[in-house]
């Protein structure tokens, strides 16, 4: 059931096999971009790539299999459009490998395994993005603050964070506007149904009214 349906060598491929595989290979996509839509953000230009590219995949593996020149070709045009692509978030990166594995299974002739592969796949995510086993404490903060050089960043901010913290730890301290100024970077869990409005209130009335972020760490790149 396993085995693919292509001969020993891709070229005495038939139409019919070829209309096959490519068919499949629109249906996986198809469903990996409904899977992606359903379970995270999403932009239309980036569903209509994840759809199309398991039948691109397919593609270039019937056309350089068994030919060393044009796999060399292909591989230089692949790092051409890698160098002008923009990094994405984990999740997109997940489709993205996603639709390429399976693009790469039909385009072998393993139509059955791209098929059983994408079900047990879109399971497994839709799955996981809906259980509350790997969910993050949305009350988990970063907070990036400015203070003026006079103050001593190690314990002007002590009584706030009693106040509306449960933990916080300084993470990262940095000079900015040529030295008059700290840039702190803390990482904190605040209390339970805590106001954050007057949390930085407080805090601005301490730094004089200059910049403060309060944002969740994955909106900081933080991993």
């Amino acid at each position: 059931m396993l085995k693919s349906l292509f001969n020993n060598s891709v070229s005495t491929i038939d139409l019919d096999t070829l209309l096959l595989c490519s068919g499949v290979s629109i249906i996986i996509g198809l469903i990996i971009a409904f899977v992606h839509m359903k379970t995270s953000r999403y932009s239309k230009n980036f569903l209509i790539t994840i759809a199309s590219l398991p039948l691109l995949v397919q593609s270039v593996i019937i056309m350089v299999n068994g030919n060393l020149g044009t796999s060399v070709a292909i591989v230089g045009a692949f790092s051409l459009v890698r160098f002008r692509s923009l990094p994405g978030t984990s999740k997109e990166i997940l489709s993205v490998f996603f639709a390429m594995t399976v693009g790469l299974a039909t385009g072998m002739g393993h139509v059955f395994f791209a098929l059983l592969i994408t079900v047990v796949g879109c399971l497994i995510i839709f799955i996981l993005s809906r259980v509350k086993v790997f969910d993050i404490n949305r009350k988990e903060k970063i907070l990036k603050i400015v203070i003026p050089e006079n103050l001593d960043y190690e314990s002007v901010f002590d009584d706030e964070f009693k106040k509306y913290t449960k933990s916080v730890s300084l993470e990262e301290v940095k000079t900015t506007n040529m030295g008059s100024l700290f840039e702190l970077k803390y990482r904190l869990v605040l209390n339970d149904k805590v106001n954050e409005k007057a949390f930085i209130d407080e805090l601005r009335i301490k730094n004089g009214n200059l910049k403060i972020v309060l944002s969740h760490p994955l909106d900081n790149g933080d991993l």
